[in-house]
This record gives C-alpha cells, structure tokens and sequence, in this order.
C-alpha cells in the first residue's frame, strides 16, 4: 500500500496556538512514566520535548533519581499525579528489569481511556491496551513486537498490518518513519539529516507525541494517525533547524528538543 506525503500545511491543521481564554489545562496536561536508574536521561530528553511542543503541563511520574534530573533540567515540571489528557511510557526503561509493581501501573495506564504513546520498554505490554495507543518501536522492536503478535516478520504491508493487530497507530521508526493505522493509508516521512540517528532521538519524537497527543483533545484514530505524522515532522524539523545552528555539524537529541519550537513556529507560519 502505497504511503500518503506529510507537509508543513498538513501539521499546520493539527497544531493550534495559543488563545487569550486557554489556561494550562485547556492547552494539555501530559502524564510522562519513563526513565529508570540505568536510563535515566531518557526522561529528561521526553520531558524537555514535551514542555517544548507548547503543552500546559507535563506531569513526570518515574524514578527518583529521573525525576530529580527532569526538575533540575525543567523545574516547571509537575511531580504529582492527576488527571491528564494523554501519557508518554516506557522510554528509557526495560521489560526486563521492569518490577511488579511497575508492571500494574503500566497496565493501569494502559486499561484507560486516553491516548497512550508507547515506547521502548513498555512495547511488551502494547497487545492488550484498551486505551488508544501510538506505538513507537525502531526496526529490531517492530520485529519483536510482529513475533509477540504471531504475524509474519517478511509480510508486506508490515506496518499497516501491526497497526490493524494492535488497533491503534504504529509509528515504525527509521531513515523513512512509517505512521500506520487501521482502515488509512499509511503516511512515511523521511528523516532529513542522518544526523538525527544518535543516541536520544526517538525519546525526543516519544516527547514530541505525547505533548501533541495532550493537546489534541480527541482519541479517534483519524486524528492519532494526523498528531503523530505531525510529530515525526516537527521532530524531523528540529534536526535540521538544530544542524543549520550548528553550521552542518553533529547534534545531540538536547538540540533536537530546544528546536522544537522553531519548528511549531515554522508550521503554524510565525
């Protein structure tokens, strides 16, 4: 199936800026449950990203050495649970290591009734959510994720298949990102610098997701499917606006994230 194009006038329907009435919650609340003691930078990177795609509030519910290292980074950060509008799990965590206890609030958050960005870590628990998901694995998660769900690795089509299985968006990341869901055709981006593959990155797009996905106000499929394209866009933006700030050189997923903005600002034509 072939793959629909995403451009600047299409992130642009999905954004919205800023009005005189809106308040913080109006403007999205997003729940963050990643990091861990090994990993915990990643919480960091999808808290930075998330604050920098314009959301009301970013609630972070992880670690206490994550959550000690998202307040010294973004102090505006909210460490108490409550209600949200979407949630960001798994970055920077594994299955593996992953207790119990965890386990439960993982699937806590799974069984409600918001968006669910779901990355890394938590990609085990994915088949059996209730809640509206956005998936996010690479190509080696994907892989795994297709054998946990008894489909055939070398299928064609792979993507819009792994989306129809777990009803929900899969974003399959890579130099050309696949964003599938059921019964829609899917949408590729691809990635414009390789600068973009180093260590971080896809926290950065996980934070990206879960900020749009507060701030969208709707769970319907249509509309994840149009909030994560927009995401993979804004987030493939950042790259470039943060190479061209560093004269063509390397970058670091913090630079993606600080240029975040000036991609939402690109798309929305200010």
């Amino acid at each position: 199936m072939a793959g629909r194009t995403w451009t600047r006038a299409d992130v642009a329907a999905v954004l919205s800026g800023p009005t005189a009435s809106d308040d913080k919650y109006s403007r999205g609340v997003v729940g963050v449950r990643t990091g861990s003691d090994r990993f915990p930078g990643a919480a960091v990177l999808g808290v930075e990203a998330a604050w920098r795609t314009g959301v009301g509030m970013v609630r972070y519910l992880g670690p206490d050495r994550a959550a000690d290292l998202v307040l010294a980074r973004r102090p505006e950060t909210v460490t108490a649970d409550g209600r949200v509008q979407a949630w960001l799990i798994g970055s920077g965590t594994s299955a593996d290591a992953r207790n119990d206890a965890e386990t439960r609030a993982l699937r806590e958050v799974l069984a409600g009734q918001v968006p669910v960005v779901v990355d890394a870590g938590a990609l085990d628990l994915v088949a059996d959510a209730g809640a509206p998901v956005i998936a996010t694995p690479h190509a080696r998660e994907h892989a795994r994720l297709r054998e946990s769900l008894g489909l055939d690795p070398d299928a064609a089509n792979a993507e819009c298949e792994t989306a129809a299985a777990l009803r929900g968006i899969l974003v399959r990341k890579g130099s050309r990102t696949v964003v599938a869901a059921p019964d829609h055709d899917p949408i590729e981006l691809d990635a414009p610098t390789s600068w973009l593959a180093t260590a971080g990155t896809g926290d950065v797009l996980a934070g990206i997701l879960g900020g749009l996905a507060a701030g969208a106000g709707a769970s319907d499929l249509d509309t994840l499917q149009r909030v994560a394209a927009s995401a993979v866009w804004l987030h493939g933006r950042a790259a470039e606006h943060a190479v061209a700030a560093h004269d063509g050189g390397p970058i670091v997923a913090l630079d993606v994230a600080a240029h975040v903005p000036f991609a939402v600002a690109e798309a929305l034509g200010s």
